[in-house]
Formats: structure tokens, sequence, C-alpha cells
């Protein structure tokens, strides 16, 4: 079983913004799988249960807004028992241009306040995961404004696009089960 924690702000009002990136993409792979998210308030999180090559792939959309979004997951990887290595977070990168996405096996926060909070409560950051570009961020905006900015019209048929392309590499990753082999074809 896989845990793919995409990080986002729940509400209508961060819909469209750049911080909301991984919950697009859940929504995108959810469509892919034929799964349906399901509201889970003792878990504080929308979860979509479904199987891709005969794994169970559970998608996560916490709904405790950014920073906390580390509460969802430990709560429900205390009640299923869920080893880290099960995890796989998706996140947005201000860090990288828009189009690009990075797999990568471990790391530290970046200053991404979601991604601390889930290493945080994972015990740790040996846990796979893959970022989505959002940047470049404009020198004359501050990151938090920027995050919270909804994409432009031109943005977003690139975001489209890039998203795509993240579903595929993520199940890609689901047949190859090979991190590295993922890294060399989509990083």
């Amino acid at each position: 079983m896989k845990l793919i924690i995409c990080l986002g702000n729940p509400g209508a009002k961060y819909l469209k913004t750049r911080h909301n990136t991984g919950f697009m993409f859940a929504d995108l792979l959810a469509k892919k799988i034929q799964t349906d998210f399901n509201s889970e308030l003792k878990f504080k999180a929308e979860i979509a249960k479904g199987v891709y090559n005969n794994e169970a792939l559970w998608i996560i959309k916490p709904q405790t807004y950014m920073n906390l979004s580390g509460e969802a997951l430990a709560a429900i990887i205390n009640f299923y028992k869920i080893n880290i290595n099960d995890l796989f977070l998706v996140y947005d990168d201000i860090s990288l241009n828009l189009g690009a996405i990075r797999f990568r096996s471990k790391g530290s926060d970046g200053g991404h306040n979601g991604v601390k909070s889930i290493i945080h409560h994972a015990g740790g950051q040996n846990f796979n995961r893959l970022k989505i570009g959002i940047g470049p961020q404009p020198p004359y905006i501050k990151s938090e404004d920027y995050v919270l900015q909804n994409f432009s019209a031109a943005e977003e048929e690139k975001l489209a696009e890039v998203l795509q392309k993240s579903v595929e590499a993520f199940l890609y990753f689901c047949e190859c089960c090979d991190l590295v082999k993922v890294q060399n074809k989509y990083n």
C-alpha cells in the first residue's frame, strides 16, 4: 500500500492557487485510477482509495491547512500502523520553474511549512516525494504571497501539462518501483 500525501489548502478560496498544486495532482491521479474522494473527519482529510498495478493507493488531501498537514498524516499512520517507507509526498516547489518536476527519496523541508509539518509528524524525512515547480517567484513578491496567488491564464496551460506529466511519472513509479529509474526519465 502507498499513502500519497498531496499538499494544499482546503476551501474554494485556495482552489486554484500555486500552493494547491498538490491537491490538483491528487484530483488528476484519483480521476486516472477511477476513484473518488470521501471526507474522513477523524483523519482530518479527504481520502480516495484505489488500486493501480495491483497495489492499494490511498490519495490523501489533508484538510488542516498547509502548515498543519502533518496532523492528518499522523492520524492516518498511527491508526493504520503505516510505515514511513510507504509514504509518497506531492507538493509545490517555489524553487523549481513551472513545468519542472523533481523526484527525491529524502530531503529537508526546503522552507516549505507543509513539508516541515509532514517531516515532524512522520518522525523523519526519509520518504519519497515529488516536487512540482511553481516558480520562478518574482523578487518583488514575498513567497507567502506568491504561493497564495492563482495561476495566470497563460500559466494554466503549462500547469495542465506538468500535472499530466506528474501523474504519468508517478504511475510509472508504481509500475517499476525504482525511484532512480523514474528520476532518470522525468527529473
